[in-house]
């Protein structure tokens, strides 16, 4: 279920800037840059490369692409 929100001008400009960029959409932007945000509130010792691969990682999985991890 969608729903509309207000947002600033200069935030919608920011997201269609770096939405053309990374090939979405200004809704798919802001919804990745809330994405982050709520995952770094959550780890606030996290790095933003890392938050990024542990998603990537997430998606990997859900899509079926894994294997099995070997120490040393």
């Amino acid at each position: 279920m969608s729903k509309a929100v207000r947002i600033s001008d200069k935030l919608f400009h920011n997201a269609k800037l770096y939405s053309s960029v990374d090939n979405r959409s200004v809704t798919a932007q802001i919804e990745y840059w809330a994405k982050i945000g709520s995952c770094v509130e959550e780890n606030p010792d996290l790095t933003y490369n890392l938050i990024k691969e542990i998603l990537i990682g997430l998606e990997e999985l859900d899509q079926g692409e894994y294997s099995e991890y070997k120490f040393g």
